[in-house]
C-alpha cells in the first residue's frame, strides 16, 4: 500500500460527512466486520479506508476522537502503528487492486489464505479492496464466502462508485458509508496549494472536476494542468466557430481537422467532451441570466457569445456530445468517425 502525504492528501477528506459517520463508529467501539465506501471516484474513499485502518490500531485514538472530524486527527498521528500504515509497510494491512483490468479470483484466494492466519501485530487487521467493482464474478463469489464467515480481528473495507457495482449479497453483509462530491472550494484550495496554480485556473479546474480529484490526479502535475487549461481555450474556440458555421465561417476541412485532433488524444478524449458540455451549458445559463457558470474566468466572453445562439442550438450541441459519448463507450466504434459526426452536428 502506497504512502500518502498528510498535509496535502488529507485535504481531500475535509468537510466529508462520511468522516463524521466513521468517527462515530470508532467512538462506539462496535466496529463492523465489513464496510463499503460508496461515492464518486476521486472523493477520498481509498484515503479514508487507509485512515480508518490507522484509527483501528492507533495507540492515541481515544485522545484524537474527541472532535467531530476526529478521524482526520488520527491521520496526523505519529505512533508506531500509524507511521507503518501511512508508509504502506504494515504487515497486517492488505490492499487488493486490479491486476490489469480486474481483481481476479487468484487474488481473492490469496487474501483468504492470508486472513485465515493470525495477525502479526495489529489489533484489527484490515483488507482494502479497491475498487470492489473490479472483482470478476468468480472473485466476488469467493469474497462472499469470506464475508459469510469473516476472519477474527479483521475488517474488510470495500470501495465502489455505485451500489449496483456490487453483488446484492455482498452489499447486504457490509455497512454502507456514503462519500459525497468534494466541495468546490476545497478542490480549489488543493489546486492552489499542491499544484501551485493561480486562483483563476484553479477555479476553472475545480468546477470541471465535478467534486472529484480523480481527473486532476490523472493530469499528473501543474504543468499538465496548465496545458489542460490552454487546450480548453482551443476546444471552446473551435466549438463556437463550428456552431457558427451555418453563417459560412468554416470549411468542411476545419470540421474534420477538429475531429481528427480530438481522436488522436484518446486518453483525454472523454474529459475534452465534458469540457465542451460545460461550455454549452454555460452559454445556456448565461442566456437566462444565471451567473453560476463553470468557466468563471470567461464570464464576460460567455455573456457576449451566448447571445449569438438560440437555446435550441446549444441544446442540440449538448445532445451531439452525449450521443458521441455513448458511441465511444462501445468497443467496436471508430472514434474519428464518431467525432466527425459530432462536429458536423455542431455546424448545422
Amino acid at each position: 500500500m502506497s504512502a500518502f502525504d498528510v498535509r496535502s492528501d488529507i485535504r481531500e477528506l475535509e468537510r466529508q460527512k462520511a468522516i463524521e459517520a466513521l468517527t462515530v463508529i470508532l467512538r462506539k467501539g462496535d466496529i463492523p466486520h465489513a464496510l463499503v465506501f460508496q461515492g464518486l471516484e476521486g472523493t477520498g474513499k481509498r484515503m479514508a479506508a487507509t485512515v480508518f485502518a490507522m484509527a483501528c490500531n492507533c495507540t492515541n485514538m481515544a485522545d484524537r476522537l474527541s472532535e467531530p472530524d476526529g478521524l482526520l486527527r488520527v491521520a496526523e498521528c505519529n505512533c508506531r502503528s500509524c507511521n507503518k500504515i501511512r508508509s504502506g509497510n504494515h504487515p497486517d494491512i492488505h490492499r487488493v487492486e486490479p491486476s490489469g483490468t480486474a481483481i481476479k479470483i487468484e487474488q481473492i484466494r490469496e487474501l483468504c489464505d492470508t486472513l485465515s492466519m493470525k495477525p502479526y501485530e495489529a489489533k484489527v487487521r484490515a483488507a482494502i479492496i479497491s475498487p470492489a467493482s473490479a472483482m470478476t464474478t468468480e472473485a466476488a463469489n469467493a469474497f462472499l464466502k469470506m464475508l459469510e464467515e469473516p476472519p477474527e480481528r479483521t475488517i474488510l473495507l470495500l470501495t465502489a462508485e455505485r451500489k449496483s457495482d456490487l453483488l446484492p449479497t455482498i452489499l447486504s453483509r457490509c455497512q454502507p458509508v456514503r462519500f459525497n462530491p468534494m466541495p468546490r472550494d476545497v478542490v480549489e484550495a488543493i489546486l492552489e496549494e499542491k499544484y501551485d496554480l493561480p486562483p483563476d485556473a484553479a477555479a476553472v479546474l475545480a468546477a470541471m472536476a465535478g467534486g472529484s480529484m480523480a481527473k486532476i490526479r490523472a493530469a499528473g502535475d501543474a504543468g499538465a494542468l496548465g496545458t489542460w487549461v490552454r487546450q480548453r481555450g482551443w476546444l471552446l474556440r473551435v466549438c463556437t466557430q463550428l456552431m457558427a458555421r451555418g453563417r459560412g465561417r468554416l470549411s468542411p476541412g476545419t470540421v474534420l481537422a477538429f475531429a481528427e485532433r480530438l481522436a488522436k488524444d484518446r486518453e483525454n478524449l472523454m474529459g475534452h467532451l465534458e469540457t465542451l458540455k460545460s461550455w454549452l451549458r454555460d452559454l445556456i445559463m448565461s442566456k437566462y441570466g444565471e451567473g453560476n457558470v463553470i468557466n468563471k474566468d470567461m464570464t464576460a466572453y460567455i455573456q457576449t457569445i451566448s447571445q449569438r445562439f438560440t437555446a435550441d442550438t446549444l441544446l442540440s450541441g449538448i445532445e451531439a456530445i452525449q450521443s458521441a459519448e455513448r458511441d465511444l463507450r462501445q468497443t467496436n466504434v471508430n472514434p474519428r468517425l464518431t467525432l466527425e459526426v459530432m462536429a458536423m452536428r455542431f455546424s448545422r
